[in-house]
């Protein structure tokens, strides 16, 4: 009889236990894992499933399934279109002048502060990133992560880690994709829920491709944007005074991958060096009878731009070849471990890029190309398959999303807004009607004046306040900003109104008061760093 009771009870204490841990482990597998995938300067014009005169001649397979599973967001923008400062908005939930990174150059990411991925550890997720990370300041809140350091290498990369610094042998597109579903396979605690951020340095500058993508796009003729003869006429001094065109900017070397006499040290140092044999002679391959057609050629005047936009994009969209795999990968490695159905997988870009737009490449400005970043998630059982979103959301509200996807109290000193709302085709009845934008890193690479401005989701007001300058857009009639609008009388009430608009966001987001810079000191800048810039064996940390 005792020992019937005693063999009874144990089994009752160890049901009790068992039940006790499932439930433990049910809890944490009905809170969603999190896939954020990240990668850098990639344009909406290069993705199909946002449309575009590119969506026929370059498709993205993975991410336009990605687009019929969830839902696309068309007008995703950016509080500051730069690279670290974006990133640090979306740790943070907060504006660069209260995060205190505005601009890449002399700048560390304060890691003591608050961020999205401490308050989901905090709360029982695991944390992991992997790739780039461009702060300056090591990665916290994370239990796991591995970062290229500063801007990372294309080939053979190395990563640091809180252990240590490791080098790798491959392509980094390749290797981060790797390092993620490692990650996920034998460093993952099956018990907790999971966020995983995977961080791609491409489509960057200087745009090297995987070496199985060398010769993608070889036989196309891509077509042009018909803003690539831009010559800024209706817009102010800032449009034309940047330093980010492909005609003028842009090296033959370190970006055209072109070797020459003159300037084979660039490229060398920034490519090649990095490379094993084999990928050396498969890359020498691939670009030396084209370059040699090049040379044979001597183009000039609108024939060379012509060339060099060619050149340009398909390096550009090759590089994308591999992020569109990597998302592919990831999504197949979610489905075969029965982790697709409990995990809302988000793809985004730190900007958007120009692609020849006004005959730019790179960010920075508020005109569209760069302000308005892609933003692709799927969400099963919650986001309706084939969605399209066209509110103004923000990569401001990333942070408060993912928090709001784990269950977790949003603090009120975040600024942005959760999207789980619209996720799940219910918008707040006090959402947005308006974003504020800001860009600070005036002088510095490509030289594109400081400036803010607001956009309505129709008129967007700029104000490049050090050269005392205004311009208004009306997007409805002039999609592309071709025709600044400001000082036209016809839209005298559109300024009024947009001028209040700017004014409320200013004290809404707890904006300091501008202070003018000294044009002697920019000017000693641009001209002291003037050859530097030219000639540097390495690419700008931009």
């Amino acid at each position: 009889m005792i020992l019937m009771y005693s063999s009874n009870l144990k089994r009752a204490a160890t049901i009790g236990i068992s039940l006790l841990l499932f439930t433990a482990a049910g809890f944490s597998a009905k809170r969603p894992n999190i896939v954020f995938v990240f990668s850098d300067d990639h344009a909406t014009q290069a993705i199909s499933a946002y449309g575009g005169i590119l969506a026929e001649a370059a498709r993205t397979p993975h991410l336009d399934k990605l687009a019929e599973e969830g839902m696309r967001f068309t007008r995703c923008l950016v509080t500051n279109s730069i690279c670290g400062p974006s990133r640090a908005t979306i740790l943070t939930g907060k504006y660069s002048h209260l995060n205190g990174f505005s601009v890449n150059e002399g700048t560390e990411f304060d890691s003591a502060q608050q961020t999205f991925p401490k308050l989901l550890r905090k709360a029982g997720y695991q944390t992991a990133i992997i790739g780039k990370w461009h702060l300056g300041s090591d990665p916290t809140g994370f239990d796991h992560w591995e970062v290229l350091p500063g801007q990372g290498s294309y080939y053979n990369p190395d990563f640091k880690t809180s252990k240590g610094a490791t080098h790798e042998t491959g392509y980094v597109t390749e290797i981060v994709t790797e390092k993620a579903k490692d990650w996920l396979s034998n460093q993952r605690d099956e018990d907790k829920p999971f966020m995983l951020m995977v961080q791609h340095k491409a489509p960057h500058r200087q745009w090297a491709p995987a070496i199985k993508y060398l010769n993608a796009f070889d036989d196309a003729d891509l077509p042009e944007p018909d803003t690539l003869f831009d010559d800024y006429e209706g817009r102010g001094s800032a449009a034309r005074d940047q330093d980010m065109t492909i005609d003028k900017t842009m090296d033959m070397g370190n970006d055209l991958k072109v070797e020459q006499l003159d300037i084979t040290q660039r490229l060398t140092t920034n490519v090649l060096d990095r490379m094993t044999p084999e990928q050396k002679r498969a890359w020498r391959k691939a670009y030396g009878a084209k370059n040699k057609a090049f040379l044979e050629a001597k183009l000039e005047g609108d024939d060379l731009l012509r060339w060099k936009y060619q050149r340009y994009l398909k390096d550009y969209l090759r590089c994308i070849k591999s992020v569109d795999d990597s998302v592919g990968e990831l999504k197949a490695y979610l489905k075969e471990n029965d982790l697709e159905e409990n995990t809302v997988f988000v793809y985004s870009s730190d900007q958007g890029f120009y692609l020849g737009e006004h005959g730019w490449f790179d960010k920075r400005f508020m005109f569209d190309e760069s302000y308005r970043t892609p933003l692709i998630a799927s969400w099963p059982e919650v986001i309706k398959p084939g969605s399209v979103n066209s509110d103004l959301v923000s990569n401001l509200d990333f942070a408060e999303t993912f928090l709001d996807i784990a269950g977790v109290d949003v603090p009120s000193e975040m600024q942005g807004a959760s999207l789980v709302g619209i996720m799940k085709g219910k918008r707040p009845s006090d959402w947005r009607a308006s974003h504020y934008y800001h860009y600070y890193e005036y002088p510095g690479w490509h030289m594109v004046q400081r400036h803010e401005g607001v956009y309505d989701g129709r008129y967007k007001l700029m104000n490049f306040y050090d050269v005392e300058e205004w311009e208004l857009y009306d997007m409805q009639t002039d999609p592309k900003e071709m025709k600044n609008q400001y000082n036209n009388p016809e839209y005298a009430e559109v300024v009024a109104t947009m001028h209040g608009v700017l004014d409320s966001s200013r004290k809404q987001y707890q904006l300091p008061e501008i202070e003018k810079q000294s044009l002697e000191n920019v000017n000693m800048w641009y001209h002291s760093t003037e050859i530097m810039k030219r000639l540097s064996p390495k690419p700008s940390s931009e």
